[in-house]
């Protein structure tokens, strides 16, 4: 097995002594490299010398996006451009983008993290294995592709765009893993619903990632489709997908920590929140060539856990995200996430994980209505039955934020579908 001869189930100590020697060499690497990281540590006073293992991590400056932004598009990279062999970047929606560059060796490194992960979401080389993200400058379809190669599965090319086809193919070619986004996932399992096409299809695996979604959620398409859907983590600035990955007991993202770095540090203070506290994710390459980032914020709010695992290994675990400082909403003084809308909802029988959250600030205060969508038969019911729900689900959803909301229902299919990354909110106040 593939994680069984790499470093997924060394003792804690061998895991620090390995992530001290790799640090070392980074921030040297960093430093006489990249003069970003070089003028950032003489601001402070820090020389690579100065930082001799894990336990000085907290010595070291941050990296934001911002960073990265700011020296777009390649003034971060620690390779001359001779040696970089591929470049991502975001889409670059809400300003420049973020470019991300890879020698041959970062994607080696990459793609053995995807075959690790798939390994650990039980796939393996007799399997055949649809990705369904996109393919571009976005890193989860490349990512996911050659991570399968590297496992040895076949790999159908799917990307997005065609829901259609793509079940088509699902049932031709008898696909038995499938790599998505959780909300393409569940409409896939929506589709096939419909058209009495399950007990058709072959698929045993989902590995979804890009997006952050709730165990109900996850429950609810393993039901619908019969499979097992494990969550997989990464980003394109760290890697792409395959940074950490969940096994059968769900306890958990396993981080590939022979690779990267975690933190948990309070997104107030910036300082380390105690072990199994929920604070902001920030990680720090160790082997990264073309782009090594040191201390990187990602912004995705989590907790850690450090403890052995069931299913044997003992690198650390991160829980399943709670969302990220950046999409927090503040609405009269309340932090809102848009996970929270969602376990509340899917707590409820006879809704579904498709909703919206508009934001809107009328006579100077703040209001929120959740656009809801039912299951059909709830429009045949009288109106009384559907006020009686409507206020079930409004008490829901204040029980869980703490803030009343309007709840407006709709009819199923209302709500656009996405392929990719899933919006839950339209905020009116940022356009006034």
């Amino acid at each position: 097995m593939i994680w069984n001869e790499t470093k997924e189930c060394m003792s804690r100590d061998e895991i620090a002594n390995l992530q001290s020697a790799r640090l070392v060499k980074t921030v040297d690497r960093v430093y006489h490299n990249v003069e970003f990281y070089r003028k950032k540590m003489q601001r402070i006073g820090l020389e690579p010398g100065d930082i001799r293992g894990i336990e000085d991590i907290t010595r070291l400056p941050y990296t934001t996006k911002d960073d990265l932004r700011d020296n777009y598009p390649f003034g971060l990279f620690a390779v001359p451009r001779s040696q970089i062999v591929r470049v991502h970047a975001s889409s670059g929606t809400t300003g420049k983008a973020t470019v991300v560059g890879y020698t041959r060796k970062d994607l080696d490194i990459w793609s053995e993290c995807v075959a690790r992960a798939l390994t650990m979401a039980g796939v393996t080389r007799n399997d055949i294995i649809q990705v369904a993200y996109g393919y571009g400058l976005f890193t989860g379809g490349l990512g996911a592709h050659a991570g399968a190669e590297k496992l040895g599965a076949v790999v159908v090319p799917m990307s997005t765009g065609n829901t259609k086809k793509l079940i088509t193919m699902m049932k031709d070619f008898e696909a038995t893993a499938l790599a998505c986004t959780p909300s393409y996932l569940l409409h896939i399992a929506e589709t096939l619903e419909e058209a009495g096409d399950i007990p058709n299809i072959k698929l045993k695996t989902a590995i979804c990632g890009a997006e952050p979604w709730t165990e109900k959620m996850r429950t609810q398409v393993e039901e619908k489709l019969h499979i097992h859907a494990h969550d997989i983590y990464g980003l394109s600035e760290i890697m792409g997908p395959g940074v950490a990955c969940d096994c059968e007991y769900h306890k958990g993202l396993h981080v590939y920590e022979d690779h990267f770095l975690p933190e948990i540090i309070s997104s107030e203070t910036l300082e380390p929140v105690p072990v199994g506290e929920t604070g902001e994710l920030v990680f720090t390459t160790l082997t990264k060539e073309g782009l090594p980032l040191i201390r990187y914020r990602t912004k995705d709010l989590t907790s850690i856990d450090y403890g052995q695992c069931e299913c044997g290994r003992t690198i650390a675990r991160i829980s399943r995200f709670k969302g990220r400082s950046d999409d927090m909403l503040i609405i009269r003084g309340v932090n809102v996430f848009p996970s929270q809308i969602e376990a509340a909802l899917l707590e409820m029988g006879g809704t579904t994980p498709h909703y919206m959250m508009i934001v809107d600030r009328v006579n100077n205060l703040d209001t929120l209505e959740v656009q809801v969508e039912v299951e059909e038969r709830f429009f045949s019911d009288e109106i009384r039955q559907l006020e009686k729900l409507t206020g079930q689900i409004a008490h829901a959803i204040q029980q869980m934020i703490g803030l009343a909301v309007k709840v407006k229902l709709v009819e199923p299919k209302t709500l656009e579908r996405s392929m990719g990354k899933a919006v839950h909110v339209i905020d009116k106040r940022k356009y006034e």
